[in-house]
C-alpha cells in the first residue's frame, strides 16, 4: 500500500477511535446520573406513599374519634334535657304541694304548732302542713350528719306523725342549700356539689326519723341544691334562710318525684 494511503487510513482509524471513545464516555455519565436521580425519585415516592398512608390512617382515626365525640355529646345533651325536664316537673309538683291544703287533722296541727314554739329553729305552716328548719341548726358546714342537739326535735316530730290519723300520712323530706359552691376537698369528696349535699342531708333526716319510729315506706327524699331559694342569695342572712330542710306531709295517695306513696308498708 502506498505511503500516502497508509497515512490516510491511520488518520481515519484514529478519528473513528477518538470519536467512539468520546461517544461512549458521555452517555455513561448521563446514565449514572439518571440512575441516581431515578433512585432518589423512587425513595421520595416511597416516603410520600408512607406519609399518605399515615395521613389516611390518622384521618380515619380522627373521623372515628369525632363520631364517638358527637355520639357522646348527643347522649350527654339528651341526659341534660331529660334532667331539665324532670327538674321542671319536680319544681311544678313542689310548688303545687306548697299550695295544697294540709292533710293534717286539727289535733296534729296543734301539736306541730306547739313543736314550733318549743324549738325556735323549727317552722310550721298550718295552712299547707309543711314543716321546715334551718340546716344550720341540724348540720355542721358541709356535713350530712344530723347534729345531736337537733335529734330531740326530730324525735318529737316523729312522735306526732306516728299518732292518730297522722300515722297514715306520708312524708317527703327535701333538702336545700344556698348558692355557695362546695369548695373544701374533704367535703367535695363526699358531696361533689350542692345537689348532692342537699340530697344527702335529706337522707340523713329520713334516717333519723326512721330511727325515731317512722316506717321507711312512708318516707321519700329529694335534694334541690340551690335551685329553690326562698329569697335571693344576696347576703349572708338570706343565704342562711335558703339553707333549710322542708318536710312535706302528704295524703296516702299523693306522689312525688316518681315515688309512689299509695302503698304504705306497715
Amino acid at each position: 500500500m502506498p505511503t500516502a494511503a497508509r497515512v490516510s487510513l491511520f488518520c481515519v482509524l484514529g478519528l473513528l477511535s477518538c470519536g467512539q471513545t468520546a461517544c461512549n464516555l458521555v452517555p455513561r455519565q448521563e446514565l449514572l446520573q439518571s440512575q441516581n436521580r431515578t433512585k432518589q425519585l423512587y425513595e421520595q415516592n416511597k416516603a410520600l406513599a408512607l406519609e399518605r398512608q399515615s395521613f389516611a390512617n390518622d384521618n380515619a382515626r380522627l373521623q372515628q374519634e369525632l363520631g364517638a365525640a358527637v355520639g357522646s355529646r348527643d347522649s350527654l345533651q339528651k341526659r341534660i334535657d331529660n334532667l331539665a325536664a324532670e327538674r321542671g316537673q319536680l319544681q311544678s309538683r313542689l310548688a303545687s304541694m306548697r299550695n295544697q291544703q294540709t292533710p293534717l287533722s286539727g289535733d296534729t296541727t296543734r301539736q306541730l304548732e306547739e313543736l314550733r314554739r318549743k324549738y325556735p329553729g323549727f317552722d310550721f305552716d298550718p295552712q299547707t302542713g309543711v314543716s321546715k328548719f334551718s340546716t344550720d341548726i341540724a348540720f355542721d358546714s358541709g356535713s350530712d350528719v344530723v347534729k345531736p342537739n337537733a335529734l330531740p326535735m326530730l324525735r318529737d316530730f316523729a312522735k306526732i306523725l306516728n299518732q292518730g290519723d297522722a300515722k297514715d300520712l306520708n312524708i317527703l323530706v327535701v333538702g336545700h342549700t344556698d348558692d355557695m359552691r362546695v369548695a373544701k376537698a374533704a367535703t367535695k369528696a363526699k358531696h361533689p356539689d350542692n345537689s348532692y349535699l342537699s340530697a344527702h342531708r335529706a337522707i340523713g333526716v329520713v334516717h333519723e326519723l326512721e330511727k325515731a319510729g317512722i316506717k321507711s315506706g312512708r318516707m321519700g327524699h329529694a335534694g334541690y341544691g340551690p335551685h329553690q331559694p326562698l329569697v335571693p342569695n344576696t347576703n349572708a342572712q338570706n343565704q342562711a334562710k335558703n339553707r333549710r330542710v322542708e318536710i312535706f306531709v302528704l295524703a296516702p295517695n299523693a306522689s312525688m318525684a316518681g315515688w309512689d306513696t299509695g302503698t304504705i308498708r306497715k
